[in-house]
């Protein structure tokens, strides 16, 4: 009898111990969960703080000139653009239509820079999401490139950077290429190389004939003239910077652009939903 009342009492003994190493496992996912919970929400205000940082930046020092890289042509209404780009005669002269929505939706314009940091940082938080207000039909979504941090920058990178896009809209690759060139963004100053340019065609789908005619197209330059119109638009609206969203003329935060339940209850709100 005293050698089972031993058993039972070390089979409570473990059982204890189970529990309490159970308890002790769940109060540690606990912990590692409010860990991860809090370092997403800083890690959104950084994005949140980085974003209007470069959109005061912007303002600040949009003088001066670029030397680096490529000639650039002057300012003129008869350059070549890219397939479905708006012309000069436009309301939104030099802008890029993107997605399905219908003439009754609100108009959301975005303004963006390929060597912008905080315009990589939205692709990487919301680009998907503003993409898909523009797919289902709830925005008319267009999308307007400047190279206004060639001139703080020293270089011509970011209208290479828009004129290979153009090579790349033109064989259907709009949305894939933009976020390529976003998620490779070289350190400040620093600017895209042709040969990488032309390999983000590659790796956005471009492939066989169409990716020889996209490589001359970049090659040549074809749409450098798009990208120089675009910024000189940028300039004559007095956009404060990159990233900036116009829905329906009124102007937009990055930060809002950054938070889709945000800007989804703003077009909500533009529909008269």
């Amino acid at each position: 009898m005293a050698k089972k009342g031993g058993s039972s009492s070390e089979a409570k003994t473990t059982r204890d111990k189970a529990a309490a190493a159970g308890a002790s496992a769940q109060a540690a996912e606990k912990r590692r969960e409010r860990t991860i919970r809090i370092a997403g929400a800083v890690g959104v205000l950084i994005v949140v703080v980085a974003i209007i940082g470069i959109a005061v930046f912007a303002r600040a020092t949009d003088g001066g000139g670029g030397s680096g890289g490529r000639d650039l042509p002057d300012v003129n209404p008869a350059a070549a653009l890219p397939t479905g780009v708006l012309g000069p005669e436009s309301e939104y002269p030099y802008a890029l239509p993107y997605g399905e929505g219908a003439d009754t939706a609100p108009v959301l314009q975005l303004w963006e820079d390929f060597q912008c940091p905080a315009c990589a940082q939205l692709e990487l938080i919301n680009g998907s999401g503003i993409k898909e207000l523009a797919n289902t039909g709830q925005v008319q979504l267009l999308l307007r490139p400047t190279a206004f941090l060639d001139r703080n920058l020293g270089n011509t990178s970011s209208a290479e950077a828009i004129g290979a896009w153009g090579c790349a809209v033109d064989q259907g690759r709009t949305a894939e290429y933009s976020s390529i060139v976003f998620l490779n963004q070289p350190a400040e100053g620093a600017g895209f190389t042709t040969d990488e340019l032309i390999d983000f065609g590659q790796q956005a789908g471009i492939g066989g004939p169409d990716f020889d005619t996209f490589s001359q197209c970049v090659n040549d330059g074809t749409y450098l003239g798009w990208a120089v119109n675009s910024t000189d638009v940028f300039y004559q609206d007095e956009v404060r910077g990159t990233p900036t969203g116009y829905l329906n003329g009124q102007e937009l935060t990055g930060a809002q652009l950054a938070d889709q339940a945000e800007l989804q209850s703003l077009v909500d709100a533009a529909s008269g939903n």
